[in-house]
């Protein structure tokens, strides 16, 4: 387990000598952009990121344009997701190389929500640079039904067929739940390996639990992650005001393509 001194900052994005690339990757429960988009705007710009991995994105009227506004307000664009995956949704800065995108809707449990995966294969660092498969989740309230979704998240996962891979998401479930447990085991849990920031995701006024989290797959290094509190220009005001989860920042390391 690495970590990086409180108050420091993440490592910045960039391309190593060797072809290996840094990259920072953002998870958030924006709540259907329901609270105040304007601070939300601010902490995923604070952020940074060259990915961002939404869970409830807006579904409903004008979906799309509420998305494209927040990528817009925020410096990023928009990669896939949102009512067509029922929630999770994916956003880029202009770093990303796309390849591919894909919704995945999940089987439906009568009188349950329905959930699905936004997923896509990106590369940074030009055409040649590594390829990195991305997935966004929000997983059940209910546990039987969050177990199967768990179990189709890594399935979808080796479906993107990618070297490298990173898995963002409110699991609705803490560490010591089974679900939580399958991913770690199968992933790396990125507060698990090199904790910063802040551990708690839930609730802004409250963190008591952590309840979202970023996994990435074997061979990425995780070089910090966690509640960006130590981030430059992420206020405490703002993370109360965007919505009622708070988000996960990682920096990952992605070794060269081979």
């Amino acid at each position: 387990m690495s970590t990086i001194p409180a108050g420091n900052p993440l490592p910045s994005s960039r391309t190593e000598p060797d072809g290996s690339v840094v990259v920072r990757v953002l998870s958030y429960n924006i709540r259907s952009m329901r609270d105040d988009t304007t601070a939300l705007a601010r902490v995923v710009a604070a952020c940074d990121p060259d990915l961002v991995l939404l869970q409830e994105a807006p579904r409903f009227f004008r979906w799309r344009k509420k998305l494209a506004r927040l990528a817009a307000a925020s410096g990023q664009v928009v990669l896939s997701g949102g009512a067509t995956a029922s929630g999770p949704a994916l956003l880029c800065s202009l770093r990303a190389t796309v390849e591919r995108t894909e919704d995945v809707l999940l089987p439906l449990t009568p009188g349950l929500h329905r959930r699905g995966f936004a997923t896509a294969v990106v590369r940074f660092g030009g055409a040649h640079g590594p390829r990195v498969g991305v997935l966004s989740c929000h997983l059940s309230l209910q546990k039987d039904e969050r177990e199967k979704q768990g179990a189709l998240l890594l399935d979808s996962l080796a479906a993107l067929n990618t070297p490298h891979a990173v898995v963002g998401g409110d699991l609705n479930e803490r560490p010591a739940g089974r679900t939580f447990k399958r991913l770690a085991a199968a992933l790396q849990d990125g507060w698990a390996v090199a904790p910063w920031g802040g551990e708690h995701t839930s609730t802004p006024g409250d963190p008591h639990q952590r309840i979202d989290a970023l996994f990435a797959t074997a061979g990425v290094e995780i070089l910090g992650c966690g509640v960006p509190l130590d981030q430059p220009g992420v206020t405490e005001a703002d993370l109360r005001a965007a919505t009622d989860h708070l988000p996960v920042l990682a920096a990952l390391r992605i070794p060269t393509a081979q």
